[in-house]
């Protein structure tokens, strides 16, 4: 997986309608893969995406 599509399923996950499968054929990848890539599942503890630096967020900043 890129790192958009990690980010991008990790946003994903916040979101209690989505589940692992849902987001797995969202991105074309299998379910054991977003369980790789986003390990803290497994443990069963929440996603928590951080924040985007403002910076990041202006252009120009």
């Amino acid at each position: 997986m890129t790192a958009e599509q990690i980010r991008h399923a990790r946003d994903l996950l916040t979101r209690p309608e989505n589940t692992v499968s849902s987001i797995a054929r969202l991105l074309g990848v299998s379910r054991s893969t977003i369980y790789k890539y986003v390990p803290e599942l497994a443990s069963g503890r929440p996603v928590v995406v951080q924040p985007t630096a403002r910076a990041e967020l202006e252009p120009g900043s």
